[in-house]
């Protein structure tokens, strides 16, 4: 049987993959290895350890990520409010999927950085561009994954609140929007990726100032170091926002299920994993599983 690795554990393997994949490429790049690909043109793990020191003790780099951060914020935070709303609100009502549907449709196989041209036509600022293209990118996810999410609850629970004697915001407030928080989360999530991928794109553009900005430039002036300490710290800022998305959507969806895994590898429910030491206590069997979570869904 395959048991779980504690919590320490599981840090010290992350830690250990991501040191066997530097210590790969430092000796890929140290050795001048070209095969296929040519690694020979790649800067070395410690060259971009030595540029990355650098930026740090300039003011720069700071200036940089504080733009960049601005706009993916700004953009993100506007297209979660508004995807949600949207989305919501094509999923709920017949004459607004009949209006807005088809024009949604059209525009959302767009790419967001193919959008540049027309944000610098539209606004009078650049700065403003780069946060219409982020904002525009971030949109449809969340517009897409609300919209499923809310056409996927069970109608039991909005008669329920109708019985009761409910309006239409009640059930949006108790019923709607709690209950499509899950997949309006994956949404968020996907979105935040996306948001990163356009923004540091409009930067390289069309931008003054931000990280995609410094990296095109040490690309124009053959700093591959400095090219690859753009892209590290666009990973960490993506993994760290991405992150913040996940940890507020798991702590606003607390009282959903959760699913654990015993020693055998197997998934079960909290409920089950919690009891099952306790005597006197039943284990659950097959059909209640099946049952509980026909209800809860």
């Amino acid at each position: 049987m395959n048991r779980p690795l504690p919590k320490a554990g599981r840090y010290a393997l992350r830690v250990a993959s991501l040191a066997a994949a530097l210590g790969v490429w430092q000796l890929l790049t140290s050795l001048d290895v070209d095969l296929w690909l040519r690694f020979s043109q790649f800067p070395t793990v410690a060259d971009v350890a030595r540029a990355f020191a650098d930026r740090l003790s300039g003011p720069d780099y700071w200036t940089d990520l504080t733009d960049s951060l601005t706009r993916i914020l700004t953009g993100f935070l506007l297209a979660a409010v508004l995807g949600v709303a949207a989305g919501v609100l094509v999923a709920r009502s017949r004459l607004a999927e009949d209006l807005l549907g088809p024009v949604l449709e059209v525009v959302r196989p767009v790419p967001a950085i193919a959008l540049v041209p027309v944000a610098i036509l539209l606004f009078p600022s650049n700065e403003q561009g780069i946060v219409f293209i982020t904002c525009t990118a971030a949109f449809f996810p969340v517009l897409v994954s609300t919209r499923h999410a809310v056409r996927a609850l069970t109608p039991v629970w909005e008669e329920a609140v109708l019985t009761m004697g409910g309006g239409r915001w009640r059930i949006l407030a108790s019923v709607v929007l709690p209950g499509a928080l899950p997949g309006i989360f994956g949404g968020l999530s996907v979105g935040i990726g996306v948001s990163w991928i356009c923004v540091i794109s409009a930067e390289m553009i069309s931008g003054q100032y931000g990280v995609g900005y410094r990296t095109w430039q040490a690309y124009t002036v053959v700093d591959y170091a400095g090219v690859f300490v753009g892209m590290v710290t666009i990973g960490v800022l993506g993994w760290l926002t991405s992150t913040a998305v996940e940890l507020l959507g798991r702590r606003l969806t607390r009282w959903l299920p959760r699913t654990s895994y015993d020693t055998g590898g197997r998934p079960r429910s909290a409920r089950a994993a919690v009891t099952a030491g306790v005597p006197g206590t039943p284990a659950a069997t097959p059909k209640s599983e099946e049952a509980r979570d026909e209800h809860l869904v």
